[in-house]
Formats: C-alpha cells, sequence, structure tokens
C-alpha cells in the first residue's frame, strides 16, 4: 500500500511516472493499491481547482505548459513525451491529433476557451485545470492492471506509525485510519496562520473595525469587506497583487474598452475600491515575454552547471551567495541573453559570435574587460544586460510630487510591456531561460550545507527568489496595459519603493510611505498583504505536518554558522532521497518521504516549461522508482536493496 497525501500536480506528475516506470520495476502478478487523499478534485488539486474565478489567468503561454518528460529530459526511467497544455487545448478545435483519454470538458465555457486558444495565448486558470484533470486521468489510463488508485475526498489530519512498521494515516470524517507501507507528502502550497506584525494589525483593524487582509492565496481571499470606494493599501507588486486587482475591478463590474489609438480604457463600475500599491522595488514585475526565440535555443549550462557546482563545493571554506555562486549566476544569464542577441539580431552586433564568446568564456563577469569587451560588441546600450538596473529600477530616484512619480511608473510600465511583446529583444527571453537553468542547479549547493546561512537566508530565500520571480513570474503583457488603464482612470495609484506601512491609533487607519515621494503620506482604512505566505510548519495551516510538527515528527530546516541562524519554514528532508527527516528516527524517516513546496528541496516546480530538463521532473522519477523498488522488495530501510538513490537533489542521468 502507498499513500499519497495531496492530489495536485506535484501527485499527478509522480503518477505518471509511476505510470512510466512501473513496467520495468513492478512485478506484473504484485498487486499495489495507491491512496490519494485531497479534498479537491485529483489533477488540479486546490490552487489550479477550476471553481476560482473566471477572470483568473496563468502567467504562462500555453505552449510553455507541459507535464511531461522529453528529449532533453535526463530522468533514468523512460520518457514518455505528452502534449503541452497547447498542443492538448488544439485538438478540441480540430487542430491536431486526439489524446487519450478523449474526452471533452462537461463546461461549454472552457470547452469554447479551449477551441479558440492559441499557443501564444496565457489560459485561464480553468483550462489549466481541465488539462492537469487529464493529465490525472491519462497517468490512471497508463498504469499496469495490478497498481489501482483510490481518491479519498477528505482531508488528511495525521500519520503515526514506527519507522519499521506499517503507517496510519488519520482522515477528516473518518474513524479508521488508512494503512500504508509509504507515505508521500504532496501537499503543494500551503496557507499559513498570521506571524507576529500580522498578528498585530489585525488585532489593529479589529480594534478599529478597519479591513485586514494578511498574505493569503487570492482566489481564496474574502474580499466582501472591502467597500465601494474605500481606500486600500496593497504592499506586494506581483503575482498576487494582479490577481487582486483583477478581483476589485472587473471582478466587480469594471470594463475595458480600447480606444481608437489602442490603449485600454477602463469604465469603472462604482464598486471598485481605490488601490493604493506599492513594494520594496515599487514597480509590478515584469511582464512575461510573448515571443520565441529567434536563434538556435542556447546550449545551457555553460558557466553555472554541474561541473562549476562540483568546484565551488570543493573549496575548503563556506560559500557565500553574492561573492561565489553569483558571478556564476549573472554569467549564465548574460551567457544566454548574448546567444539570442548574436545568433537572433547579428546586425546589432559588432564582432563575430565565436570571437566573442571566446572572449567571454574567459572573462569574469564583474571586471573593466567584460564591460569593455560587451560595449564594443554590442553597440546600442539598450541591447546590453544590466542585472542591477533591472533589479532595482528606482534607486536613486526621488519625485516631488505623487503625480510625477504616477507619470513615471507609467511610462517605466509601457516600456516594459512594449519591449517584452515585440521579437526585436527576443535576447530577453534568452536570459529569462537560462534564469531557469540557474534555478534548477541551485538544490544541491543549498542541500550540501556549504552556503553560510545569511546566504540561504537573505540571500536565496530573500533576494535571489525575489529577482527571480521579478524578471521571470511576472504577468502577461495584458496584465499591465490593464493597470495602465486602472492607473489612468485613478482606481489604482503607485506609491513607490521601500514602502512602510504603519498605523494611527488616533484615527483608526492604516498609512504608507516611501522615500520616492519624499514627504507625502497616504491613509487607508483596509490594508492587504499581496503576497504569499511565507512557509512556516509552526503556523501551517495543514494538520498533519501541524500534527507531526508538534509532536516532534519532523524537523524544520534550520541553518546556523557563527554569525547567524536562519528558520527557513520548510519541512526538511533528506538531500540524497527525499525522506522526511525525523529527530525520534534518529535521520530519515524510512516510510515517509515529501516532495515540492513545503519541502527544502527547492526549485523543483510542479509543471514546467518543454525541453528545459525540469528539476521536478526528474525528482518524481526517481522517487517514483525508488518507492516501486522498495515496495517490490517490501524492505524500507537505508540500507535496503531499493538504495534511494538521488531522489531529493535532482542530478542528471547516469547508468540506470
Amino acid at each position: 500500500m502507498l499513500a499519497v497525501v495531496g492530489a495536485g500536480p506535484r501527485a499527478t506528475g509522480l503518477l505518471e511516472r509511476i505510470a512510466a516506470n512501473a513496467p520495468g520495476l513492478w512485478p506484473a502478478e504484485r498487486r499495489l493499491h495507491i491512496h490519494l487523499i485531497d479534498p479537491h478534485p485529483p489533477g488540479p488539486g486546490r490552487v489550479w481547482r477550476r471553481d476560482q474565478s473566471p477572470l483568473l489567468r496563468m502567467n504562462s503561454m500555453a505552449e510553455d505548459v507541459t507535464m511531461f518528460t522529453d528529449e532533453a529530459s535526463t530522468v533514468r526511467g523512460p520518457v514518455r513525451p505528452g502534449p503541452s497544455l497547447a498542443e492538448w487545448a488544439a485538438q478540441f478545435s480540430g487542430d491536431g491529433p486526439r489524446y487519450a483519454p478523449y474526452a471533452e470538458p462537461s463546461d461549454p465555457e472552457v470547452l469554447a476557451e479551449l477551441r479558440a486558444l492559441a499557443p501564444t495565448d496565457f489560459p485561464t486558470r480553468r483550462v489549466q485545470s481541465a488539462y492537469l484533470e487529464w493529465v490525472f486521468r491519462r497517468a490512471l489510463s497508463e498504469l499496469p492492471p495490478s497498481v489501482t488508485v483510490e481518491w479519498h475526498r477528505t482531508t488528511a489530519t495525521a500519520v503515526t506509525g514506527p519507522p519499521d512498521g506499517p503507517q496510519r494515516v488519520r482522515l477528516a470524517g473518518r474513524s479508521d485510519p488508512l494503512t500504508a507501507d509509504l507515505v508521500v507528502l504532496a501537499q503543494g502550497h500551503l496557507g499559513a496562520e498570521p506571524s507576529g506584525r500580522h498578528a498585530r494589525l489585525a488585532a489593529f483593524a479589529r480594534r478599529h473595525r478597519r479591513f485586514h487582509l494578511p498574505p493569503e492565496f487570492s482566489s481564496d481571499a474574502d474580499l466582501s469587506g472591502l467597500r465601494p470606494g474605500e481606500d486600500v493599501i496593497l504592499r506586494g507588486f506581483g503575482l498576487a497583487f494582479v490577481d487582486l486587482m483583477v478581483l476589485l475591478t472587473e471582478g466587480r463590474g469594471g470594463r475595458y474598452r480600447t480606444a481608437p489609438d489602442g490603449t485600454l480604457r477602463y469604465l469603472p463600475s462604482g464598486r471598485e475600491p481605490f488601490l493604493h500599491v506599492g513594494s520594496r522595488r515599487g514597480v509590478p514585475y515584469h511582464a512575461k515575454t510573448r515571443y520565441r526565440l529567434r536563434g538556435p535555443r542556447p546550449p545551457f549550462p555553460r558557466h553555472f552547471g554541474p561541473d562549476a557546482v562540483a568546484a565551488l563545493l570543493a573549496r575548503d571554506r563556506p560559500l557565500d551567495l553574492r561573492t561565489d555562486l553569483w558571478p556564476l549566476m549573472a554569467k549564465e544569464i548574460g551567457f544566454g541573453h548574448y546567444h539570442e542577441l548574436f545568433h537572433g539580431h547579428p546586425e546589432r552586433t559588432a564582432l563575430g559570435w565565436p570571437d566573442f564568446l571566446a572572449a567571454f568564456d574567459r572573462l569574469p563577469w564583474y571586471s573593466a574587460e567584460m564591460a569593455a569587451l560587451v560595449a564594443s560588441a554590442v553597440p546600442d546600450p539598450a541591447d546590453r544586460l544590466d542585472l542591477e538596473a533591472l533589479d532595482r529600477p528606482l534607486d536613486g530616484l526621488s519625485f516631488p510630487t505623487p503625480e510625477s512619480f504616477q507619470d513615471h511608473l507609467r511610462d517605466h510600465i509601457a516600456r516594459d510591456v512594449a519591449r517584452r511583446e515585440d521579437p526585436a529583444y527576443s535576447a530577453d527571453l534568452g536570459a529569462f531561460l537560462a534564469l531557469l537553468s540557474v534555478y534548477g542547479q541551485l538544490p544541491p549547493l543549498v542541500a550540501s550545507g556549504r552556503l553560510t546561512a545569511r546566504s540561504v537566508a537573505d540571500g536565496i530565500d530573500g533576494w535571489w527568489h525575489g529577482f527571480f520571480s521579478f524578471l521571470a513570474s511576472g504577468p502577461p503583457g495584458f496584465r499591465l496595459r490593464q493597470l495602465l488603464a486602472l492607473s489612468e482612470a485613478g482606481v489604482v495609484r503607485f506609491l513607490g519603493g521601500d514602502l512602510r506601512v504603519g498605523t494611527d491609533e488616533e484615527t483608526g487607519t492604516f498609512t504608507a510611505t516611501s522615500p520616492t515621494v519624499p514627504g507625502h503620506t497616504v491613509t487607508a482604512t483596509a490594508l492587504i498583504e499581496a503576497y504569499l505566505p511565507a512557509p512556516s510548519l509552526e503556523r501551517t495551516e495543514d494538520p498533519l505536518l501541524r500534527a507531526l510538527h508538534r509532536g516532534g515528527e519532523l524537523t524544520e530546516e534550520v541553518l546556523s554558522d557563527a554569525t547567524h541562524t536562519h528558520r527557513s519554514g520548510l519541512l526538511s528532508v533528506d538531500p540524497g532521497d527525499a525522506r522526511v527527516l525525523d529527530p525520534g528516527a534518529g535521520g530519515p524517516h524510512p516510510r515517509r518521504i515529501a516532495l515540492g513546496a513545503p519541502t527544502n528541496s527547492r526549485a523543483v516546480a510542479a509543471f514546467a516549461r518543454p525541453r528545459t530538463d525540469s528539476p521536478g521532473f526528474r525528482q518524481n522519477d526517481a522517487v517514483a522508482r525508488l518507492l516501486l523498488r522498495a515496495l517490490a522488495a517490501g524492505e524500507f530501510g537505508a540500507a535496503s536493496p531499493a538504495g534511494w538513490p538521488g531522489a531529493g537533489v535532482p542530478r542528471p542521468a547516469g547508468p540506470a
């Protein structure tokens, strides 16, 4: 018996890999029953469930979403290609082959969206929900007859059992627990109870009968308490803000109209609140690119790959993100950018690619010689990659009036959208693909324990995660054009960078200030923390993880050195096999595995772009193989024949 807690994309990907590997690893005469536990529908799970606003969309183009391995995948098990979201959707308009098991979505609105979907469109989340539901059904159809799956539409509340014996999983609303030989925790992104400062702000709001929303998944948030015309401060300018913006404007009856000059105009319904938004950077995430590479795909990795990671780990000292890793990471991003510029737009370069690459490979990223090489080979400064300027576009700027800042930021947003939708700047896509490659190389370094605690706290989990999201995980361009229209209509106002939020007990209002507009203070009767909740085992809303944490049966990742201690809030798993680290078991628990967002594996997404050798797919494959081997052998200890090799830290395939 195998119990999998969570039925979203992570669990679906694991089932797909079990189906792919079972013919070679599972005895045909043996039966295996898999318990799948989730109150939300299998495939999409909670985050991608269908019953959320049809206004909410993905921030990826349809052709950039897949749940399947392909020719670029370095998995140990069989590669089983499958359709991207765009390819799967094409079958409903008659533009592509049918994929088994074929069935048209029962929701006519979703079916209409699928028929109209173009590969470069940004689908609604309910379209992605339909795709994930189909992937789940396909995985079930490809399991051998001896492997069966049972979905329990409820919540797992606890798991008990000794390291050397069966595990018992308790379910809400059921008296008898499920019994399993192995348990996989794959709950996905989790909510958390408000932390100290959020709890204080919530208490302030209760005292003064104001509205306060702590970090929350936007599709789950109750926004009904916000009144029409109410002033609302939103702290956060990423994807959560975009969702909230949509729900509080279009979601309340507002409409957009395209003017004769092609710009959008917002027509308010009168039910919208007024949104005042700011953040640390003070600008929205960069728009997603909406073009393809003009040149060949850059051969990643080149400067920050397994060899570079091995060389870093060979150094006989703690590693620092900024001084040891970042110069190589930045050079890899630069390689992706210039590879596309030289191959896709050679007319804008003044040196042949072989000569440029030879010098580029030789020179440190942060050196006068590299700056001189780029200046001589790339005449237009707009074609050069300046990561520091991209990271903090408002640094050193201040504005005398709020209106002058509104004008500046509207111009900044308009230029960003235009660049991200103009294939003349496809070098930005080369840099984006390099960012994905870099992200996938970091888990082994973090798992090694060689990075300083501050480098993980302020670097990997802090600055780097924010920088990656800012450049690579922004909204579709049309969302930023809508933001411009809302700004022009006065529904949205920009606050600036390094936002400071306070409270005024005398007036019972929230306040917001920013050095971007010195001396200007905004007051509001509502505050929204427009970002996702940080991971926390101590405050998690998941009852099973909360019970294990309070019972001392799992470990929160704590990194410590002579100068710093970092509690990440993530569940610690063995870096070699993804088993839960259990103090009671004296190390990894032989029968409990954890995957995905709540764990310290990091950088292992549930779905991916095609042909990117997804770390998540590699991890799913490795875990599926070790599960099948261990269950077939009936041995689950660290020294079992299964070997538990390489599940937690994705790495290229070697001999099977």
